[in-house]
Parts: C-alpha cells; sequence; structure tokens
C-alpha cells in the first residue's frame, strides 16, 4: 500500500507500523501471561508463522500494507529464511533449500554479531 508523500500519509503510515508491530507484542504477552509457554517457545511460534506465511505467499501481501509492523519481529527473519530457501532450492535444487535461507539472512546475522561485539567491548559486563 503506498500512501501520498505529505504529513498525514507519512503520519498514518507510521501510525500502521506502530499498531501492527504493537499487535504483534500484544501477542506475545498474551501467550506468555495466558499460556505456559517460555519466550523461547512464543519466539519459535512467531518465527515458523513468518516461514509459513511466506511459503503459503501470504507474507508479502501483509508485508506490503503492515510494513516494518511485520518485517522487523522474529516474523521477518522467519519469511526471510523461507524466502531465500524457496528461491534457492528452485534454482540449485534439494540442496540450495539449505543455502537460501543463510545467504538470504547472513547480513542481518553478520551486523547483530558485529553490534553485539562492539557493545560488549564498550560496556564493560559486571557479574552479579
Amino acid at each position: 500500500m503506498i500512501l501520498p508523500y505529505t504529513w498525514w500519509g507519512i503520519l498514518l503510515q507510521y501510525m500502521i507500523v506502530f499498531a501492527s508491530g504493537g499487535a504483534f507484542c500484544v501477542g506475545a504477552q498474551l501467550l506468555i501471561i495466558k499460556t505456559k509457554l517460555t519466550p523461547a517457545r512464543i519466539l519459535v511460534i512467531f518465527l515458523i508463522a513468518g516461514i509459513v506465511l511466506q511459503a503459503l505467499g501470504i507474507y508479502e501481501p501483509i508485508a506490503s500494507i503492515l510494513r516494518s509492523g511485520i518485517a522487523i519481529p522474529i516474523t521477518g527473519f522467519g519469511a526471510a529464511l523461507a524466502k531465500g530457501a524457496i528461491e534457492w532450492a528452485a534454482e540449485y535444487g534439494p540442496l540450495g533449500a539449505f543455502a537460501g535461507g543463510l545467504v538470504n539472512t547472513a547480513y542481518g546475522v553478520g551486523i547483530a554479531v558485529t553490534a553485539s561485539y562492539i557493545v560488549s567491548v564498550v560496556f564493560k559486563p559486571k557479574a552479579k
């Protein structure tokens, strides 16, 4: 969904992203409160949801509306893994399915590792 480049179009886009990202957080919080699921398992649920949405071809239309609200959470990472696996499997066969997800997400993982290292060097963690 492309909104006009006016102040209200930009504001509306921010509101959509904020509301959709907040809805993901509310869903995760409800799972924490109402079930005995651990945060790690909830993270895996959201990851697999992104993979399933991408595999079914539903993720892209949703992402065109929600933008960063769905792309930034772990669902976006799952969709990126699935998209790479699907594209590389079509081009290189079954082994491409394994490599495609890694190639498609390597940049983001590399940035996360580098940023984590820099933060650990700058701030000296102390054991309790």
